[in-house]
């Protein structure tokens, strides 16, 4: 579904915003996070085991995200949206390689969260894609 340039733009360190299907008269309410494709083309993401979303996620399993270059970069974005699965294995792995995606060089208290995300655990959010848009300039 993705073309070579929505993947270049997904392959960087860039913030996915999620959002996922409101409760009663709430409004939808994008969330930044860290995320990567995986090799069959979903989108994976994590988070900690007691997050609201995840309750929202369980209820309607869908949900869509969208990247977008930064400012002073040509226009260029990709939304993406599908079913959700949720998982409670790899979760901690996916947080660990994606703290050196973002972070780089990881320091002592960083390591230190990825620690306590391996102790506390991670539910993985994988997006596999039913429909994407994009706008290149």
């Amino acid at each position: 579904m993705f073309r070579d340039e929505d993947l270049a733009l997904l392959h960087r360190p860039l913030y996915a915003f999620l959002t996922v299907a409101p409760r009663g008269e709430r409004w939808p309410s994008p969330r930044p996070v860290w995320f990567e494709v995986t090799g069959e083309g979903d989108l994976q993401m994590f988070s900690v085991p007691g997050a609201p979303k995840l309750d929202r996620l369980r209820e309607q399993p869908r949900a869509s995200v969208v990247v977008a270059a930064p400012v002073g970069e040509p226009e260029h974005w990709v939304a993406v949206e599908g079913a959700v699965t949720l998982h409670d294995d790899g979760g901690p792995d996916l947080a660990a390689r994606l703290a050196e995606r973002y972070w780089g060089t990881l320091d002592d208290s960083q390591r230190a969260l990825i620690d306590e995300w391996r102790e506390t655990g991670l539910v993985r959010i994988v997006l596999r894609p039913s429909a994407v848009n994009r706008y290149t300039v």
